[in-house]
């Protein structure tokens, strides 16, 4: 059994005309200015989903719909480990207001590659790609 902290986060894969949102971290988080997929960390108790709806109004002040479920994805940073439970959504109402990020970005699927991400959101990307048939 590892001593390394394991969380369970789950992150939105936020679709609109053909387009799919990257939240670029802020200097003060963690992985500094890495891009990611926006959602947070789920709370005991919480469902994945019920953690989106709640992450993403708090950071970015938006009701998402929560639909398809892509594979979860395990990965292990020098301190920690993460388990990411992703979600292809749809914004239902709001406009985004950053209150966490630093910056973000909408951009085809297919180039989604070109930012510089955090680590254990890769794979995400890749199963996602596979999911659209962008892959």
């Amino acid at each position: 059994m590892s001593d390394v902290r394991h969380i369970q986060v789950s992150c939105a894969i936020i679709e609109r005309e053909g387009r799919v949102l990257a939240a670029r971290r802020s200097a003060a988080m963690s992985l500094p200015l890495k891009w990611e997929f926006p959602g947070g960390k789920i709370d005991p108790g919480e469902s994945p989903e019920a953690c989106l709806e709640r992450e993403l109004m708090e950071e970015m002040g938006i009701r998402v719909r929560v639909g398809k479920r892509l594979p979860s994805q395990d990965h292990r940073y020098p301190a920690f480990a993460v388990t990411l439970h992703p979600f292809v959504c749809a914004i239902e109402s709001g406009e985004i207001v950053l209150h966490e990020h630093a910056d973000m970005v909408w951009l085809p699927p297919e180039q989604l590659h070109t930012l510089d991400w955090a680590e254990a959101d890769g794979p995400v990307i890749a199963s996602y790609l596979v999911y659209t048939g962008s892959g």
